[in-house]
């Protein structure tokens, strides 16, 4: 499922690599802070505005590497300690929001999305900024707001009900990837069906490269919501369901894409557990499913391609890989990304900072760009990122550009291994 992010399209230094990484036990203890904003716009403009801050019991990511160094992500969260003025915590993240953007709707409305981001609680007052990266790749302010970790204003509730098994179990999560998996569309007699779903689905996982050499890095933890009826939404059917975390096919028009807006029981649930990433598993048989890096995923469990669409959507979400595929002859899809600009993303380039990418990991003698009829284990393929010209990826076929893929590619990858170290040192 595309994954576009038409306004992210610059790989970037990072201005959070100008920082040392922080003390945590300084700052922070050991839980959550969720802060829940709207994003407001459409085609030509955005804004964000706070909703409530929540205090989650857990805080599930590193402990040690708090300032991003990867520089993915549409929006970039930072905060500040207001006293020393010391940055304490940075991370990138996308939004279904941004995809609505590049819809036609976008261009004659406008909607609000709701959006939730979390980091360490801390300590002390801190200052949080959120900015949006435009399409030159400079970033804008949206949101800016001082937190007291003592006001009273921050909600204290308890995360939803829900009953907890921890399926995969290595240790601290602080040192492992934590994936939360939430049911969607199981009944309380299919929950079992849940747990069975959730193995079989991370057994082929951890059986692909490089997963399989870092099983014992993950934590997995299955949150059993619980709706009243089975399967999810599906508009073009007139399938109306009732389910936990109110799940749809048909997103912004599109028959396969799977996804929910409603964001806030969906981390209402995924507070019952530490976590890295959300993983919202919908008991249907249809084909399709959505992934949004650093927001949530979802599949469906139950069609003959399950499996491979997991780990696809699973590569949007949790290493911010692009698709890898695209459209010839399609004018839709061809200013989804900035060719002037290095994508952000790992796994493509417009060749304008290939430096940047996977040049190192090619063999000497490798012509860039590569011709299709060279079958090299890695090279410089022109078409991904849905436009058949000017955008390059780095092997004839990977799981990030059709299903039928021996596995990723070396790009994916090495992008997957260095996210599983950063977040497990």
């Amino acid at each position: 499922m595309r994954i576009i992010t038409i306004l992210l399209i610059i790989f970037f230094a990072s201005p959070s690599l100008s920082f040392s990484q922080t003390d945590f036990n300084r700052y922070f203890e050991d839980a959550s802070l969720r802060l829940d904003f709207a994003f407001t716009g459409n085609k030509d403009r955005q804004e964000a505005s706070m909703i409530e801050l929540k205090k989650e019991p857990f805080w599930g990511g590193t402990k040690k590497n708090l300032i991003d160094k990867f520089g993915y992500g549409t929006y970039l969260i930072t905060v500040t300690d207001s006293k020393t003025k010391d940055t304490i915590y940075t991370s990138g993240f996308c939004s279904l929001f941004e995809e609505w953007r590049t819809t036609a709707e976008a261009k004659t409305m406008t909607k609000t999305f709701y959006q939730s981001v979390t980091f360490p609680f801390p300590k002390n007052d801190v200052d949080v900024e959120i900015k949006a990266r435009e399409w030159d790749g400079s970033f804008t302010p949206l949101l800016t707001t001082t937190v007291s970790p003592d006001s009273y204003t921050i909600i204290r509730d308890k995360p939803a009900k829900a009953s907890v098994t921890k399926v995969i179990d290595n240790g601290s999560s602080d040192k492992n990837v934590d994936i939360v998996f939430i049911a969607e569309g199981y009944t309380k007699d299919e929950q079992e069906k849940f747990i069975a779903d959730i193995k079989r689905l991370t057994n082929y996982m951890f059986s692909f490269a490089p997963y399989d050499n870092y099983k014992n890095k993950f934590n997995i933890w299955a949150v059993k919501a619980i709706s009243d009826e089975s399967g999810c939404d599906d508009p073009r059917k007139d399938i109306w369901v009732n389910t936990a975390v109110n799940s749809s096919f048909n997103t912004f028009n599109s028959d396969r894409y799977l996804t929910s807006v409603d964001v806030r029981t969906i981390r209402d649930y995924a507070a019952n557990a530490p976590y890295d990433q959300i993983y919202v598993l919908v008991n249907t048989g249809k084909y399709g499913g959505g992934g949004i890096f650093n927001h949530f995923s979802l599949t469906s469990v139950d069609n003959d391609y399950s499996k491979q669409v997991f780990i696809h959507e699973f590569g949007h979400a949790f290493a911010g890989l692009a698709d890898e595929y695209y459209y010839e002859n399609d004018s839709t899809y061809e200013n989804f990304f900035n060719k002037k600009i290095e994508p952000w993303q790992p796994n493509i380039t417009t060749l304008v900072h290939f430096d940047k990418k996977w040049e190192s990991m090619l063999d000497d003698g490798t012509p860039v760009p590569t011709p299709p009829t060279d079958t090299l284990n890695i090279g410089v393929y022109e078409g991904a990122g849905y436009s058949a010209k000017g955008i390059y990826r780095p092997a004839l076929d990977c799981r990030m550009k059709t299903n039928t893929a021996k596995g990723f590619c070396p790009a994916c990858r090495k992008a997957i291994a260095d996210m599983i170290e950063f977040l497990s040192e």
